[in-house]
């Protein structure tokens, strides 16, 4: 059996080398050939020796992922569905902006978090990616992107762990992935502009701060532990007085200075006045009093079926980011994109072959009755 060099960071690329009988600046060579000119033909690879060349040829290979479809919304944003294997499927979604072009990359074939506003929970869990099946989804979009506008410069430049699945739930196949995305000889992106999206997997938190700090957004979409618990069922295993104390030691190794918290605003269920009292009540007071430098990003909802909820009407969400943004919080509404082809926050499900029994976990949560607070 081959070797996928996607699955690669530079260190394990110069082992791989070492192994090879070769030194460490023909790894360096390699990674650049493969990253940064997208070329998967060891024959292309025209500074690297003959007789490496040919090494390679025998025990190694450069594969992405098939992709499956592609989708274009009328503003924009693409997004490919690509096959993994055993009848699962997962989706990326590029976002263009003026000053941006971001890639919203899949961890996992599904996911066993299970938010209930979440289309890809509902989906189930398959199995965890492969460091090279997440640098890969990258790789392609990269190197299609950029023959499509036919300029050669460098078309993502932030990278968002927000697709399918909770990164820090594949720890071991995501940290080389980060590693080769920031690697200066693979994609060079800053780690202000790599954010790795958690629903609040504690211990992993303070490892990615260790091993490789980005920045951190925070699914938190509810002020307290009652209502959390429900929308996001990891809360019952690191509430959220746990999942604080997290963020503040994660902010010791940041390269940003505040963690962002994102929150899906449900109508009735977490958009109402007193909602946002709480949330002030529990990260704005100074860190010194156990507060989080912090800002929220306010996600509109993005109905599915499967949910049973609803969209926060836009008055009660300029309400909420206005109580927020007077006690003093950095506030932002996410603009809704790539909704017409189901790119949009909360509606990546691709094909998920489930092993989680994922519809008896739903239907449990689903018994819970969540009224809002009057």
């Amino acid at each position: 059996m081959t070797t996928n060099l996607l699955d690669f960071d530079l260190d394990a690329m110069a082992a791989f080398c070492e192994r090879l009988g070769e030194k460490r600046f023909r790894a360096t060579q390699l990674f650049r050939w493969i990253h940064q000119r997208g070329a998967a033909d060891f024959d292309q690879m025209s500074d690297l020796a003959k007789s490496l060349r040919e090494k390679l040829k025998g025990c190694a290979h450069v594969t992405g992922l098939q992709a499956i479809s592609e989708h274009a919304s009328a503003d924009g944003t693409v997004k490919w569905l690509f096959d993994v294997g055993g009848g699962n499927a997962v989706e990326t979604v590029f976002i263009p902006e003026d000053d941006r072009g971001t890639l919203c990359i899949s961890s996992q074939a599904g996911c066993a978090v299970g938010c209930r506003f979440c289309s890809t929970g509902h989906q189930g869990f398959s199995r965890n990616l492969t460091a090279g099946e997440i640098i890969a989804q990258l790789w392609h979009a990269e190197h299609v992107l950029r023959q499509r506008r036919g300029d050669g410069e460098r078309v993502i430049s932030n990278v968002v762990m927000m697709g399918m699945g909770e990164p820090l739930q594949n720890y071991s196949a995501l940290v080389p992935a980060l590693r080769t995305m920031l690697d200066d000889h693979g994609y060079g992106l800053s780690r202000r502009r790599v954010t790795v999206s958690t629903s609040g997997v504690v211990p992993m938190m303070d490892r990615l701060g260790a091993d490789c700090p980005v920045a951190l957004a925070v699914s938190l979409h509810a002020p307290n532990d009652d209502l959390r618990d429900n929308l996001v069922p990891l809360n019952r295993k690191y509430p959220l007085h746990e999942l604080l104390a997290a963020c503040r030691r994660y902010l010791e190794h940041a390269p940003r200075d505040f963690i962002t918290f994102e929150y899906c605003m449900l109508d009735g269920v977490n958009d109402q006045p007193e909602h946002a009292r709480q949330l002030i009540a529990l990260v704005g007071r100074k860190a010194a009093d156990g507060g989080v430098p912090c800002k929220f990003n306010l996600i509109p909802f993005n109905p599915f079926p499967a949910s049973g909820l609803r969209r926060s009407p836009a008055a009660a969400v300029t309400a909420f980011a206005k109580l927020l943004s007077d006690a003093g919080i950095v506030t932002t509404v996410r603009k809704t994109r790539g909704d017409d082809i189901d790119a949009a926050c909360g509606q990546l499900a691709g094909d998920v072959k489930d092993r989680t029994r994922v519809h008896e976990r739903m239907a449990k949560l689903r018994v819970i009755e969540i009224k809002p607070i009057n």
